[in-house]
């Protein structure tokens, strides 16, 4: 019987016995090749912290279980078709770390056959990094700042630098991140270095000090996009001082929806495909940690979410190392 990775009680996972359900027509049995940990999100759910009343909007889309009780949490897959439409070929798929799977056909995005397995897990973060993108409708030879070097800020980063004329800083209290945002075409500042005066700011740390440090270097009428999840947390924001006579806006983007300059333009398919074709780039490797066993994943998970890592990477018994 296939395992899955269980959070069985606060703080606590367990690989467990997971049986499959009948494959239906439409379905696809996979088997999976690496996925990624999405360090912000499933902390939160490794720790009971998804607030009752996000439940429903937080459920994944394949996730095993309930949130507050046993759980099996994930949206950072890489498979193989095993059986179904797509036999032999590989997918990306929004499914818990697992070893097999029943899936939805129309869940299953093929990889570009230039996308590395590996670099391929890295498909949920770099969606969210281009709804953020339009979300954000950046403008040629716009100053922007982004505030936060995890995964998706890296990858919004990594994409603003593609647009014409736009002067791309990325912020974080970690400097070993400089040289990745070099690579990537973005200059470095730590927090008290931040330049002033932008236009366009995308907040991705998660912290209340990085969103007021977005208030602070806001240009006249600079625009803010909220891209982290808060959780429970209840930041206390600088609203007084310039906030208003700079006329500042604060925008919240989430990938659960497409943004709305695409919504009706581009289906969740569509959104998904184009990602994995903007990850097809070798300089993204960066942002990948050293492989770890599945079979040795419950005993190193919870320091992975606790350290500063950037995309924990996870084999399994067909993807060596």
């Amino acid at each position: 019987m296939p395992l899955a990775l269980w959070v069985t009680a606060p703080g606590q996972v367990a690989l467990l016995d997971t049986p499959l359900p009948p494959r239906g027509p439409d379905d696809l049995r996979l088997r999976m090749l690496a996925s990624g940990i999405s360090r912000g999100t499933e902390r939160l759910v490794l720790h009971h912290r998804v607030p009752e009343s996000q439940f429903a909007t937080m459920r994944a889309p394949l996730q095993l279980g309930e949130f507050g009780g046993p759980v099996a949490y994930g949206y950072c897959g890489v498979a193989r078709v095993e059986e179904g439409a797509l036999a032999g070929h590989r997918v990306f798929v929004l499914a818990p770390h697992q070893q097999e799977l029943i899936a939805p056909a129309a869940l299953c995005t093929p990889l570009p056959d230039t996308l590395p397995t590996h670099r391929a897990v890295l498909g949920a973060n770099m969606e969210t990094a281009l709804n953020i993108m339009w979300d954000a409708r950046p403008l040629a030879g716009e100053r922007a700042l982004v505030i936060g070097a995890g995964v998706v800020g890296l990858l919004a980063a990594f994409l603003l630098a593609r647009f014409p004329g736009v002067k791309v800083t990325l912020v974080d209290p970690d400097a070993s991140r400089a040289g990745i945002a070099a690579a990537l075409g973005a200059e470095f500042a730590a927090p008290g270095d931040a330049p002033a005066e932008q236009e366009l700011i995308i907040h991705a740390s998660a912290t209340e000090a990085g969103l007021n440090l977005a208030l602070s270097r806001a240009a006249f009428e600079g625009r803010i996009i909220e891209a982290s999840w808060f959780g429970a947390t209840r930041p206390a924001l600088a609203l007084g001082e310039a906030f208003h006579q700079k006329r500042l806006s604060i925008a919240s983007t989430q990938v659960g929806s497409v943004a709305t300059p695409m919504r009706g333009r581009r289906s969740y398919g569509q959104r998904m495909a184009l990602a994995l074709d903007l990850l097809c780039d070798a300089r993204l490797d960066a942002l990948l940690e050293p492989p770890i066993a599945f079979a040795e994943l419950p005993q190193h998970y919870a320091a992975l979410l606790e350290r500063p890592a950037l995309c924990p990477l996870v084999v399994y018994p067909e993807e060596s190392p």
